[in-house]
């Protein structure tokens, strides 16, 4: 599922691609993608005409603010993604149109394919068709994703009801103390739940545990004054980091324009298991805690 550093990234790029574009019209195959409203004639009726003036992030849910009173909340789930470019059916399947696939060879095919000729990019099951001709569109392989047309003040209220942003200035030591004062718990599950910190979740939590040295197991009411600085400096480098790589594609995620990110070459523990601790050598483990994975070193995340 993309996470804070994949979403950041994917709200970065489409502000530099859609803002201030209208919407044209909106095709789906897979409706049930649009929660809000049910009718997606409703949906559609709604949502074309307006103009695209303002993209933001909160938690792992993509807001894109619309003109008049609605906003559009996108929340990618487990392996949708948005894309932006243009696209063609060609024998009942979406392709990227032929100016984005480079140049045609001898035998008429493209010499190389584009980023959107990417497999885990063919899954198109929500398209807006944008006034300049492009489309922004949702891949999603397993039609997991969810998609919201929401009052503006109504859905910042929903909103508010997610834990702090990791990444803003305010998200001081303090605050991180703060919010897991009181807390019970496995610490790996506490660091996913969004209602206690926004946008963390299987992958950059085993990582900052890692980088701590704490065992996921941990219950986080025991962890020791140095034990919370170090994870809280440990979130503050990783998911800057993240963002910086543009995210980790090691699944479906790919970024607005096809391509992927680049997280994977420093991923230390996530989905490593049976390889060596880039740290110490130990072969990395995986065990399951309520239902998710967490990844850790033996030996320099030792039980306590």
């Amino acid at each position: 599922m993309p996470e804070l550093p994949e979403v950041e990234t994917t709200v970065r790029e489409l502000k530099k691609a859609i803002l201030g574009r209208k919407i044209e019209d909106v095709w789906s195959d897979a409706r049930k993608i649009v929660k809000i409203p049910k009718d997606f004639r409703e949906f559609r009726r709604k949502i074309t005409g307006k103009k695209i003036e303002a993209i933001w992030r909160r938690a792992k849910n993509i807001i894109i603010c619309l003109s008049g009173s609605d906003s559009l909340l996108i929340h990618q789930k487990m392996t949708g993604h948005l894309l932006f470019g243009k696209w063609q059916k060609e024998k009942g399947k979406w392709r990227p149109a032929m100016e984005g696939r480079g140049s045609p060879n001898k035998i008429g095919r493209p010499e190389k394919r584009g980023l959107l000729e990417d497999p885990a990019n063919r899954f198109l099951h929500l398209i807006f068709y944008l006034d300049n001709g492009k489309m922004l569109a949702l891949s999603d392989m397993r039609k997991f994703a969810k998609v919201e047309l929401k009052n503006k003040e109504v859905l910042k209220k929903e909103l508010d009801s997610l834990g702090p942003e990791p990444l803003e200035k305010s998200f001081s030591f303090e605050k991180f103390k703060g919010v897991l004062r009181n807390k019970r718990g496995k610490v790996k599950q506490v660091l996913i739940d969004q209602a206690v910190i926004a946008g963390i979740g299987n992958i950059y939590s085993d990582e900052a545990l890692w980088l701590a040295k704490i065992h996921p197991l941990k219950d986080v009411s025991r962890l020791s004054f140095d034990e919370l600085k170090r994870l809280y400096g440990a979130i503050k480098k990783i998911l800057p980091l993240a963002i910086k790589l543009r995210g980790d594609s090691f699944s479906d995620y790919r970024r607005p324009a096809g391509g992927k990110g680049y997280f994977d070459i420093k991923r230390k523990v996530y989905r490593r298991k049976g390889e060596k601790c880039s740290r110490c050598g130990i072969i990395i483990q995986r065990i399951k805690i309520g239902g998710r994975s967490a990844h850790f070193c033996p030996n320099c995340q030792p039980v306590q």
